[in-house]
């Protein structure tokens, strides 16, 4: 048998592509999946709870997305310009979601945020932007800031994420997410300089207290600043219409990834005509004028895909399916661990789990450090070494269409196993 697992600990640090943590004795190297199933090179079968971060949303090779996909291959995999699926899939989600005017494409979910703050600063003349402390917008410099660490806002610590740049220092704010009196008055002291909020409106997996989103959108709106909903994870996840149908909330600029791809690599940014066309390139040299382009973003392949994906995610009965199967998992965890004596909460919603250790309530970044984390890590290297695929180093578990009622017992069956592991460990 090939070992892929010593070649990849040989190249790839930590035998990682990023964020798993995994011991190297466990590291596995995956070779396929179908439906909720994932198998390693070494024939191990998985249950996987993190489906590729959450972008498998109707499960691994669904049939309609991969004959979609495979069609459109045919006839070129990328023009690096504006092809006819892709027409259709922006006509598509401009239909969902109306108040999106103008819209473009690239490649992740990282691009769509990176652009919306672009746009944002560009569109308002303005240098700053607010986000919410422990909230993660990509990888470029502001979507890490504040991820980890304790500066108290509204100061950012982009130190702990290896982003020290002065410019973030000075350009980016943060705020506490739940606290809609401190984030007014952090808006109001820096209107003038403000160019946009961003916000997960599930913030990773914890719920708007009523009335946060509906305050945030009162506030920028009378203040004028561009409020961006980063709906990489909820969009097409929580309902078809995203976060900001679920929430009932509209923001003036949104970002897609992840689950609009059905697996394949794709991301999108739009909102109100005003708003972006800052990107047409008419307006070269500027001053008014955001350089936006993607080789790979939009190409025909994901575009294809996407379609597929949005027409499997409309048909009867879809979200009714992926919330019942969330609340049914998160129900029975909450029940095993109290059958176990853990002092544990379940956050969550839609078809999204976390667990933490703590007695006391997860509403912000802060509460949510302060629970028992490296428990929390523990559990899921049990859940691990019993053949459940996820991430180690976060507790966030995603369910995907192809999780039925069958696999969500099987998950609790094992989740049972792995708190009594922790527990006599």
């Amino acid at each position: 048998m090939i070992d892929y697992r010593r070649r990849a600990l040989r190249l790839f640090p930590a035998g990682s592509n990023g964020e798993f943590g995994i011991p190297p004795e466990l590291v596995p190297v995956l070779n396929r999946g179908e439906g909720c199933r994932v198998w390693d090179t070494e024939e191990n079968k998985f249950l996987d709870m993190t489906m590729a971060w959450g972008s498998a949303l109707v499960g691994h090779a669904h049939p309609k997305v991969l004959e979609a996909a495979i069609k459109a291959a045919k006839q070129g995999a990328n023009f690096a310009a504006v092809n006819a699926p892709l027409v259709e899939l922006a006509e598509r989600i401009s239909e969902i979601c109306p108040f999106i005017e103008r819209i473009r494409f690239v490649a992740s979910g990282t691009e769509a945020t990176m652009l919306c703050l672009r746009v944002a600063r560009t569109a308002t003349g303005r240098p700053k932007i607010l986000k919410f402390e422990g909230a993660y917008h990509g990888q470029h410099p502001e979507g890490v800031t504040s991820l980890v660490g304790d500066r108290l806002p509204p100061f950012p610590q982009p130190d702990a994420t290896g982003t020290g740049a002065p410019w973030v220092e000075r350009d980016v704010l943060v705020a506490p997410f739940n606290d809609i009196e401190t984030t007014a008055n952090i808006l109001s002291e820096n209107s003038d300089e403000l160019a946009a909020v961003i916000v997960e409106p599930l913030h990773r997996c914890i719920a708007p207290l009523p009335g946060f989103l509906e305050g945030l959108r009162a506030v920028t709106k009378r203040l004028g600043i561009i409020l961006i909903f980063d709906e990489v994870v909820t969009g097409f996840r929580m309902a078809l219409g995203g976060a900001q149908e679920y929430y009932g909330v509209k923001p003036d600029l949104v970002a897609y990834g992840k689950g609009l791809g059905g697996g394949f690599p794709i991301g999108a940014f739009g909102g109100r005509a005003e708003i972006m066309d800052v990107v047409d390139e008419k307006r070269l040299p500027g001053p008014f004028y955001a350089w936006s382009a993607s080789t790979s973003g939009g190409n025909p392949v994901s575009s294809s895909a996407s379609l597929a994906t949005i027409d499997v995610l409309s048909e009867k009965g879809v979200y009714e399916r992926l919330h019942e199967s969330g609340a049914r998992l998160r129900d029975g965890m909450g029940s095993l661990i109290k059958g176990r004596g853990e002092i544990a909460q379940i956050l969550g919603d839609g078809p999204l789990a976390q667990i933490a250790f703590s007695a006391q309530p997860i509403r912000d970044h802060r509460s949510w450090k302060a629970s028992n984390r490296e428990r929390g890590g523990r559990l899921m290297l049990a859940l691990l070494k019993r053949l459940v695929f996820l991430n180690p180093m976060g507790t966030k578990l995603y369910l995907s269409l192809a999780h039925n009622k069958e696999a969500v017992e099987e998950f609790l069956e094992k989740f049972d196993l792995a708190l009594g592991d922790i527990k006599e460990g």
